[in-house]
């Protein structure tokens, strides 16, 4: 093809190019006077709407504050097992959760949250689950063994009305509420949520640990994540609850290591530091903050 004819049509060709922006063109090029839009331009809402992601294209969305034990646990599996995921911080402390634009998240207001396209998920152990069941994760995590799987469910049931409650109360009464909120505990209420506390810990060597390696098995599994993450709240506020029990102290140890030291000590930096926190100055954040912890005074 060649002549007059053959220039008119590449001509023709190239004006048209515009209806067909490439994948690598960029958000300008598709404003630029290339085709008919040039004489009848699209609302710039139709434009707008093509330039946005859209929600599916955002990938996975993990709401997380590290200072929240289930946060860590959720932070650590993913990270373990290479799940990619966005990092959306929501600092409790700060109130954030609070706010309407994270409500329209999760309307529970409460972390850790999964946002993946337009799926929404709240409460850690759904979101463990959903994570290891998505990404395949390696079987020992939440095994596919019936029984193996049970004892894991077991683990998970007991936890939040047990060893949950006690590290959180713990960690509250001997640190934050003193320190943070600046209201004092009194004396006999944190020794009596201390033994309580020691008695789960028991409970946790006896019915769940036992001769094992881990708590389910001789492999590691999200009880086990979702159990020493609970474990360094207190820890964090200067609790020795590994010192005089060796068998717990070595089952940590076995955690750590299948986790790794860096994972492990990244997943834990900002609760390990919380009691260097200045005490909160702002009264209303303060009253809005001891009203939510309440109940973590008995």
């Amino acid at each position: 093809m060649g002549g007059k004819t053959g220039i008119e049509l590449r001509s023709r060709l190239r004006s048209t190019e515009g209806l067909r922006p490439s994948r690598s063109c960029s958000p300008l090029q598709l404003l630029l006077p290339l085709s008919t839009e040039a004489v009848h331009p699209r609302p710039i809402s139709e434009v707008c709407q093509r330039l946005l992601p859209t929600a599916s294209a955002m990938g996975l969305e993990l709401y997380l504050d590290l200072m929240s034990q289930p946060c860590r646990a959720v932070y650590i599996f993913a990270k373990k097992n290479g799940i990619p995921f966005q990092l959306r911080t929501i600092e409790l402390l700060k109130g954030q959760q609070y706010t309407d634009a994270f409500a329209q998240v999760n309307p529970l207001r409460k972390v850790p949250a999964l946002k993946d396209g337009d799926f929404v998920l709240a409460e850690s152990v759904a979101i463990l689950l959903y994570l290891s069941r998505k990404y395949k994760a390696p079987d020992h995590w939440y095994p596919q063994d019936l029984q193996t799987r049970a004892r894991v469910d077991e683990y998970l049931a007991w936890q939040h009305t047990a060893l949950r409650s006690c590290c959180t109360r713990a960690m509250w009464q001997k640190m934050m509420f003193p320190v943070f909120l600046g209201q004092p505990v009194p004396p006999e209420m944190l020794a009596s949520t201390l033994a309580e506390l020691d008695g789960c810990l028991q409970m946790l060597e006896d019915k769940f640990l036992q001769n094992q390696a881990f708590l389910t098995g001789p492999q590691i599994s999200v009880a086990d994540l979702v159990a020493i993450t609970e474990l360094m709240h207190p820890v964090s506020a200067g609790c020795k609850i590994f010192e005089s029990r060796p068998k717990l102290a070595a089952w940590r140890q076995r955690v750590e290591a299948e986790v790794g030291e860096s994972l492990f000590q990244e997943a834990h930096e900002v609760v390990l530091k919380a009691k260097d926190m200045p005490p909160l100055m702002d009264p209303t954040l303060k009253e809005k903050l001891k009203l939510s912890v309440q109940y973590l005074l008995h």
